[in-house]
């Protein structure tokens, strides 16, 4: 029925340098999930801004938005909540680069993985095995 849930909308960022590409283990609710780094749009903020927002939050750098790449085109309802989500990916780039990213939340990982290495449960979340089934697609070739 129209209005009963919600929109979740996500902005995660893909960065790929050489033949890999960075995540985050994150926990959320007692479980571990692999995805990229990113998060949720708030009200009143452009998803660039958004993207922006999260990768200095989350990592301390600051970023250069190359190009879209993906947008979800399906449904896929929320496993947290009663919520409808949409996930937006850009390819971007770290303006310095620090080769010790330190994830500034304690529950949060963020490492390095090989493209080569991305199989279809190497992500947690539905959208992002979407993604990562694209990237390798594009990238390694």
């Amino acid at each position: 029925m129209a209005g009963e849930g919600r929109f979740n909308i996500r902005v995660y960022g893909i960065w790929i340098e050489g033949e890999r590409v960075l995540v985050n283990e994150e926990t959320i609710r007692g479980e571990k999930y692999i995805k990229f780094p990113g998060g949720g749009l708030e009200f009143g903020e452009g998803v660039i801004a958004c993207l922006h927002r999260e990768w200095k939050e989350e990592l301390d750098l600051e970023i250069k938005v190359l190009e879209h790449f993906y947008t979800t085109d399906f449904f896929q309802a929320s496993a947290f909540d009663n919520s409808q989500v949409i996930s937006i990916y850009y390819l971007i780039k770290a303006k310095h680069p620090d080769p010790y990213i330190i994830n500034t939340n304690p529950e949060e990982y963020t490492h390095w993985i090989k493209l080569a290495d991305i199989t279809p449960d190497t992500f947690s979340l539905p959208i992002d095995r979407v993604v990562g089934k694209m990237i390798v697609e594009q990238f390694l070739k």
